[in-house]
């Protein structure tokens, strides 16, 4: 389990990643309702709503302890 670096709940890695289905172009797709994740700096971060994401995406540095 990962913490949200924004609000610190528990998120499940598998669940964020899960594929729910396929684009027509063929990319894979995900429920953001079941969590979200970015990729800053070299590493992958998860978060339990696309809300937090969006809050780390503006100021990064104020969740990475």
């Amino acid at each position: 389990m990962a913490i949200d670096p924004v609000c610190g709940k528990e998120v499940d890695e598998a669940v964020v990643r899960a594929t729910t289905g396929q684009t027509e172009g063929g990319a894979n797709e995900v429920d953001p309702a079941q969590g979200t994740r970015r990729f800053h700096d070299g590493k992958w971060y998860y978060f339990d709503s696309v809300d937090c994401r969006f809050r780390f995406m503006a100021n990064p540095a104020a969740f990475i302890k």
